[in-house]
């Protein structure tokens, strides 16, 4: 009887595997509220929590900050960054006039190829909320919207059109755990893939415009009560 190979090791994670892994569980507590809007950030709390150096650390607030998700300020720290009302706002209706403008630009009927491509991350869309992966809800949802978006053929205003969704994703991520918003989305999706089949850009245009609404509410909701409580 011939000995049974040894399995390989597992190699361990390079330096740039571990910065990302930081970064990647950081961002994952901001945008899915484990941090609330406006909460300190202090480095020796997150070394603890994530096993990982103050280089490391630094380097994660360096990177969400950049994405505009952190704020830092000098004798204050890094904070989760807080949006007022107002700001909301404005950065909603700049997203509405991008996102409106993108799907009136679509050709319809679209392609048979864009509409098996947007079948397709809708249903990996739907396994990732059956089985409750923030993460993949999150990554299969963007995934979507870029693939649709796309579709108008202007890739400057997708690029600017990603950046809104990037801004916007502390106050929208958080939905994604949320049963009621996470059922209309699905929905909502699946009535974006239709409309695509026919004709009537407008009414293309105003669903998109329509689905970004429940997050923006529910963000503007829960600043407002955390204000009232504080």
């Amino acid at each position: 009887m011939k000995p049974q190979a040894a399995l390989p090791e597992a190699s361990a994670p390079t330096r740039e595997e571990e910065q990302a892994e930081v970064i990647r569980r950081l961002e994952e507590d901001i945008i899915f509220g484990r941090f609330a809007p406006g909460a300190r950030l202090v480095e020796d709390t997150l070394m603890s929590r994530y096993d990982a150096s103050r280089h490391f650390v630094r380097q994660a607030l360096f990177q969400l900050e950049r994405q505009g998700i952190v704020l830092r300020e000098k004798n204050i720290g890094a904070t989760v960054r807080f949006y007022s009302a107002e700001e909301v706002r404005q950065i909603y209706e700049v997203r509405e006039m991008l996102t409106r403008q993108a799907a009136l630009m679509i050709a319809l009927p679209a392609p048979s190829g864009l509409i098996e491509q947007l079948i397709e991350l809708q249903r990996q869309y739907c396994a990732k909320a059956d089985a409750q992966d923030l993460r993949g809800i999150h990554e299969a949802n963007d995934a979507f919207h870029v693939a649709l978006f796309s579709a108008c053929g202007n890739p400057y205003l997708v690029g600017s059109l990603q950046d809104y969704m990037n801004l916007t994703l502390p106050m929208r991520a958080k939905n994604l755990a949320d049963r009621d918003g996470l059922a209309l989305s699905r929905r909502q999706h699946e009535l974006m893939i239709e409309l695509l089949r026919g004709r009537d850009s407008w009414a293309l245009a105003q669903l998109c415009v329509d689905h970004m609404q429940f997050s923006k509410a529910d963000y503007l909701g829960r600043i407002g009560g955390e204000k009232s409580a504080g």
